[in-house]
C-alpha cells in the first residue's frame, strides 16, 4: 500500500482497482472534456497571499450550512452510480460524512436506496432530485426523502438531457452494462471490486427499481429512464416541488448570474454553482470562474456553494474567498471510495480538512468564516 498524502494518490489507486467502464464514468467529461479540465486548471491560476506575524493559534473550520452546524464548509455532492465504484458505496460514503460532521447527498440514480441510507447510517443526509416526466414518481421520491430523514432537497437543473460522454459510449456503459470480452477481462483483473459486488445484493438503481410499475429488470429500467428526461421542465415547475417538499431547497447547476437571480427570487435556500463536473455542456465556463458574479448577484438572498474541480483543501479556501459559503466534492470522494472503500472516503475528508486548516494558518487567518478576496494575490484569476 503506497503512502496516501493527497487526493491524487487515491485517484491513482482507484484507477487500478475499479473496472475501466466505471472508473471512466467518474473520471471523464463530455465531448472534448475542455470544461472538465478547466474546473481544476482555473483553481491552479488563483494565488494565495502568504501572511506572517499574525496570531493563528486558535483556528476553526466550523461553519453553518442551511442553519445547521458543520465541522467544515464542505459537503459530499450527489453522484450517480457511486455503488458501482465500491459495493454499497453510498452507504459507506454517507457513514464517512456523518463521522466527519458534514452532509452526504444521495443521488436519485444511486445504487443504494434512500431507505438503505436511512437504515444503515442513522444520521441526517440530503437527497438530490431529478425531475422526470412522471410527476407522480417525483412526488413519491420527495415523500420517501422526508420519511428517510433528509433535511434538505437538492434539485438538479442542468440535466434536461444527458451530455454526450465519449468514454462511456466506447466502454459500453449502459443499463445493463455491455459485457464485451474486453470488459469481462477487465473485471476479472479487479478481484477486490468483484468480490465486493458478489457479496452485496445492491446492483441496480435502488431508488427506482421496485418503485415504478412495470420496471422490474434492467432492460425495462433503461427504456423507462430514456423516456423520463423532461426538456419541458422550467422555473415554473419549482413552486410545486417546493410546496410538496416543505423544507430546505437547494438548486444545483447554476452557472449564470441571471439564472442565479431567478433562482434566489423563487425562494431557494441554497444555490450550487456547478457545470455538472464538465459532464454536460462542454465549453461552458469553469465553476470557479462563474462563482464571483453569481455570489455578487445573489447577495444574502440564498447561500451560494461551489461544486466542480475541488481536489484539495486549498480549492475550498479559494472558493470561500470568491464568495462561496461552502464547497462540495464529487469525484474526490469517489476516488477514495474506489481506492479503499469507506476508509478511502474517511481519508479524503481528513486530507481536505487538514489542507484547509494548514492553508488558513499560512495565510494568517483563524476562522474560515472570515475569508474573502483579500486572502488572494491581487490580480489573481478570477477576482470579482
Amino acid at each position: 500500500m503506497p503512502t496516501i498524502t493527497c487526493v491524487e494518490d487515491l485517484r491513482a489507486l482507484a484507477r487500478q482497482r475499479v473496472p475501466r467502464m466505471f472508473y471512466d464514468y467518474v473520471d471523464a467529461g463530455s465531448w472534448t472534456e475542455t470544461t472538465y479540465r478547466e474546473n481544476q486548471a482555473d483553481f491552479a491560476r488563483i494565488k494565495l497571499r502568504q501572511r506572517v506575524g499574525r496570531d493563528i493559534e486558535h483556528r476553526s473550520l466550523a461553519t453553518r450550512m442551511l442553519g445547521v452546524d458543520m465541522a467544515m464548509p464542505l459537503a459530499i455532492a450527489p453522484t450517480g452510480l457511486a455503488g458501482m465504484l465500491h459495493a454499497d458505496g453510498e452507504i459507506l460514503a454517507a457513514r464517512a460524512a456523518a463521522r466527519a460532521g458534514i452532509r452526504y447527498t444521495l443521488s436519485t440514480v444511486s445504487i443504494c436506496s434512500l431507505e438503505d441510507i436511512a437504515d444503515a447510517v442513522g444520521a441526517p443526509f440530503w437527497f438530490q432530485l431529478y425531475v422526470m416526466r412522471d410527476r407522480g414518481f417525483v412526488g413519491s421520491l420527495i415523500d420517501r426523502a422526508k420519511a428517510a430523514g433528509c433535511d434538505a432537497l437538492v434539485l438538479t437543473l442542468d440535466l434536461p438531457l444527458s451530455g454526450q460522454r465519449h468514454k462511456d459510449l466506447k466502454n459500453g456503459l449502459s443499463t445493463p452494462p455491455r459485457l464485451t470480452a474486453a470488459n469481462l477481462l477487465d473485471i476479472l483483473c479487479k478481484p477486490r471490486w468483484a468480490a465486493g459486488m458478489l457479496r452485496t445484493r445492491r446492483h441496480h438503481f435502488g431508488n427506482v427499481m421496485g418503485h415504478v410499475k412495470g420496471v422490474d429488470d434492467l432492460h425495462r429500467l433503461a427504456d423507462w429512464t430514456l423516456e423520463q428526461f423532461d426538456p419541458s421542465f422550467s422555473w415554473s415547475d419549482i413552486a410545486w416541488i417546493k410546496q410538496r417538499w416543505g423544507g430546505k431547497l437547494v438548486l444545483k447547476g447554476i452557472l449564470d448570474a441571471e439564472d442565479a437571480r431567478i433562482a434566489a427570487s423563487l425562494g431557494a435556500d441554497g444555490l450550487i454553482v456547478s457545470n455538472h463536473g464538465g459532464r454536460q455542456l462542454d465549453g461552458a465556463p469553469s465553476s470557479i470562474s462563474a462563482l464571483p458574479a453569481i455570489a455578487e448577484a445573489v447577495g444574502e438572498q440564498s447561500e451560494v456553494w461551489l461544486d466542480g474541480g475541488i481536489r484539495s483543501g486549498q480549492d475550498v479556501i479559494k472558493s470561500l474567498a470568491l464568495g462561496a459559503r461552502a464547497a462540495l466534492i464529487g469525484r474526490a470522494h469517489l476516488y477514495g471510495l474506489g481506492a479503499l472503500g469507506e476508509e478511502g472516503v474517511d481519508k479524503v475528508l481528513e486530507i481536505i480538512g487538514r489542507e484547509m486548516d494548514l492553508t488558513l494558518a499560512l495565510c494568517g487567518y483563524q476562522d474560515v468564516r472570515e475569508l474573502d478576496h483579500r486572502i488572494l494575490v491581487p490580480g489573481s484569476f478570477p477576482l470579482p
